[in-house]
């Protein structure tokens, strides 16, 4: 009986049915005032519905089985129903194309269902922030992405020295990372100009953020507006609008200013600070935090990509306030100048002593298989597997969650794989909420 049921398939058109779409219910309004404006209209001309109808009715229940009328009405009602409801809106959105329609039916379930998701605020920047973003946003469409401003190289560090903007960079990644669909807008949102005089090595999005901040006034209007033409799951806000500048403290005594300068000494780093010194944080960011139900920090570069949102004061103690839940997504790879040798507890205790509270992280993601295959590029540049310390990270009262994350390209190198990353992020979140309903 179970193998009959699984080989019968749902029509695609029943899909309009599925409960949480929030649309069912305005159109049932629509038919409900429907019915009732055609008996209000044959009780005005003296046309007698109700008698009438009863009459007819009866007269169907006499003569016809009960059984095959009952099953008749129903299948002709839900036929009308979605045929009706689905063609008007079809009307009203003009689709004609089968795979646009399809399209709408499954984007508008995901956006229903994704809007109770969990509030997460997730703080870093580089590569590694718009990774994990990719996997989130099929969590929850209640997503604050925060994002680091302290980037002064390639692209961005042009535009930030010749207009005067924050960089553009990483906030763009993230813009693209939470995009509803991977479609021909985003591809040119990341697009790079490879030649032209004074194009080269530009992204359009960079391009594209920098006009608009002249034409809005301010990178958070420019984001905004960004964010609407490529329709995000979640929003992405800068951690500062003030000019934010990196510079680092060695081992040595050596002060190294410029974040893109700070991992080429490969020198060990004591410490990082910030000009101004106390930088203010957008307000957007503050409230997100005392909102959210998990902070995640991470994963990216320690102290070009993470530490730097934590070295704003206010961010800081907002997060270590907060009742969420908060978890580290540590590292697979040490970074050659800024982690060269650090295992995983390390890369905490510099998160801790840069926050300047110990109450920050919950819990630390961490990677636990490679393949055996790594790119001999590693080696090479002095980067190797974090070194997971369960004992040290512990003492710290931290847990730890293990599990593989990584994905591997044909370069054979490893990254963090997004959906990976998603899943054991809401495996762990859910499982401490299960823990907090038992204990109650």
């Amino acid at each position: 009986m179970k193998k009959f049921l699984y080989k019968i398939r749902m029509p695609k058109d029943a899909g309009w049915l599925l409960p949480g779409l929030q649309v069912k219910r305005w159109f049932g309004l629509i038919i409900l005032g429907t019915v009732i404006s055609l008996l209000g209209l044959c009780v005005l001309f003296d046309m007698r519905p109700v008698y009438f109808a009863v009459g007819i009715l009866k007269y169907i229940a006499v003569t016809v089985n009960q059984d095959i009328l009952g099953l008749v009405l129903l299948i002709a009602g839900a036929y009308v129903f979605i045929k009706g409801w689905k063609n008007t809106n079809y009307s009203i959105l003009d689709l004609t194309e089968e795979r646009d329609r399809h399209a709408l039916l499954e984007s508008l379930y995901k956006r229903r269902k994704l809007n109770y998701g969990p509030k997460i605020v997730a703080v870093g920047g580089g590569t590694g922030l718009s990774t994990m973003l990719k996997g989130i946003k099929k969590i929850t469409n209640n997503i604050t992405a925060v994002v680091t401003v302290g980037d002064d190289g390639g692209s961005s560090g042009r535009l930030r020295q010749e207009m005067g903007i924050l960089p553009p960079g990483d906030i763009r990644n993230c813009i693209a990372a939470l995009a509803d669909d991977e479609d021909l807008v985003t591809k040119l949102f990341q697009y790079r100009f490879k030649t032209g005089e004074g194009l080269e090595g530009h992204s359009f999005g960079n391009l594209f953020l920098t006009a608009l901040c002249a034409i809005t006034g301010n990178m958070v209007r420019a984001v905004q507006e960004s964010s609407k033409v490529l329709n995000i799951r979640g929003r992405v806000l800068p951690s500062t609008l003030d000019d934010m500048k990196l510079s680092a403290e060695m081992t040595d005594g050596t002060i190294v200013e410029g974040e893109s300068n700070i991992p080429e000494t490969g020198k060990r780093i004591k410490r990082l600070f910030t000009t101004p010194s106390h930088c203010k944080p957008l307000p957007d960011v503050i409230q997100a935090i005392k909102e959210a139900d998990l902070i995640i920090l991470g994963p990216g570069s320690l102290y070009t990509s993470v530490i730097p949102n934590l070295l704003i004061t206010e961010i800081s103690e907002a997060i270590s306030k907060s009742s969420a839940k908060k978890i580290y997504v540590c590292n697979i790879m040490t970074q050659p100048g800024e982690t060269t040798n650090y295992t995983a507890s390390e890369h905490i205790q510099a998160i801790l002593q840069h926050a300047g509270y110990p109450n920050m992280i919950d819990a630390v993601l961490v990677n636990n298989s490679l393949p055996e295959d790594l790119s001999p590029d590693y080696a090479k540049a002095n980067s190797y597997p974090v070194v997971v310390d369960t004992d040290a990270i512990k003492a710290k009262n931290i847990n730890v969650v293990s599990t593989r994350l990584y994905e591997e390209n044909e370069e054979k190198y490893v990254r963090h794989s997004p959906s990976r990353l998603a899943r054991a992020i809401a495996y762990w979140y859910k499982k401490q909420l299960k823990n907090k309903a038992n204990k109650k």
